[in-house]
């Protein structure tokens, strides 16, 4: 067992670090089994040497980023554990970044860890941005925060976004209404960042002047988008066609950010997506960016985090005919066989099972005709 002592220098940061109720302190303790406590203007750690010597860097980290004003809630906390752990302290001064858009409430919208960061300087650099990664990484939002961001700057006259409707595994028949009230249950998650980032009224007021403009992916062929953010979402969902449709509807002084869960895909298992074609024809063409993130990026729940990194071990001991299909036409491991011709085999098995039946009748009946 040792101690290390921390020198404090305003005590207000170290109220920041430590959260409401000492919340996050808890969080630090438990995670590296250490105690913690402050006196005297000063922080003392008491615990394991590796333990201490990690704990000293995490609270460094916080109190450099409570320093620069940023707030330190659980997400900072775990996350900043996790690259101390990895030996990425000299990271952390990195998550003190520029603010991207401020919400109608007055929020502060950052990227809140490195390969966010990323995400966001790659959308700010190039024309074409790919976010891909799992579920709950501030992809979407992000995008939204950028796009609201351009259009208050005047660098863009207006928002495009676009979402292939694909329903996620279930079959939910015609829905009523017009093409807007069509569309809607599909587009929810984006209208949920532009409401919390606009507000209501000024979304509406944006949306009747023309500023905003919602519409599925279907309606983008013909046209040319110019002076535009163009969002797709979902662009997992999309086939090959129409990825290559949307790509070229990039008109002047036009930002299109595309992005996408290539785990979750929900097309049939025979359509190959547009998104992961993309990704290889893409790479390494002038700007454009793609941004992978993981599960380590993941800022929802903290049980989000530990259900992606569950699923992707439980997938890897999978045998080879039940890993999920690569969404190239196969399975893992298998050659391909387009669906037609599977089809066109299936037509003629049957029509031979047909002809063998006429057959084998003919030839009673011409027994019956000989008796």
């Amino acid at each position: 067992m040792i101690e290390k002592t921390i020198e404090v220098e305003r005590m207000e940061h170290v109220i920041s670090v430590f959260g409401s109720f000492d919340q996050n302190l808890r969080i630090i303790e438990s995670e590296l089994g250490v105690k913690v406590l402050d006196r005297d203007d000063q922080i003392h750690i008491c615990g394991e040497a590796e333990a201490v010597m990690l704990a000293e860097k995490a609270i460094n980290g916080l109190l450099a980023l409570a320093a620069r004003g940023e707030a330190i809630d659980a997400q900072n906390v775990r996350y900043i554990l996790k690259l101390v752990r990895n030996g990425q302290e000299s990271e952390i001064s990195k998550l003190a970044g520029d603010v991207i858009c401020i919400t109608a409430k007055g929020k502060p919208i950052k990227p809140k860890t490195l390969g966010q960061r990323e995400y966001c300087e790659a959308i700010a650099n190039n024309t074409v941005t790919l976010g891909i990664g799992p579920a709950g990484t501030g992809k979407t939002y992000l995008a939204v925060a950028a796009a609201v961001g351009a259009l208050r700057a005047e660098n863009v006259n207006r928002i495009i976004l676009t979402r292939p409707a694909v329903e996620a595994g279930e079959r939910l028949g015609f829905l009523p209404g017009d093409l807007q009230s069509k569309v809607d249950p599909y587009l929810r998650p984006l209208y949920d960042a532009l409401f919390d980032m606009l507000g209501p009224d000024t979304y509406q007021k944006y949306l009747e002047r023309g500023n905003i403009e919602v519409a599925p992916l279907a309606y983008m062929r013909g046209r040319t988008l110019d002076d535009s953010f163009i969002i797709l979402d979902e662009a997992q969902n999309t086939s090959r066609e129409q990825m290559k449709m949307f790509l070229t509807r990039i008109g002047f002084g036009s930002r299109v950010v595309i992005t996408g869960d290539i785990t979750q895909i929900d097309l049939p298992s025979d359509k190959v997506s547009g998104l992961k074609v993309a990704m290889k024809v893409l790479e390494g063409i002038d700007d454009i960016a793609i941004c992978t993130l993981t599960g380590a990026d993941v800022v929802r729940h903290r049980l989000v985090q530990k259900l992606i990194e569950a699923y992707e071990d439980y997938e890897k001991h999978l045998p080879a005919e039940e890993k999920p299909s690569d969404r190239d036409g196969r399975k893992s491991g298998t050659a391909p066989r387009s669906g037609r011709a599977a089809s066109r085999s299936g037509r003629s098995r049957s029509e031979t099972g047909r002809g063998g039946q006429q057959t084998s009748r003919s030839r009673q009946n011409r027994g019956r005709g000989n008796a």
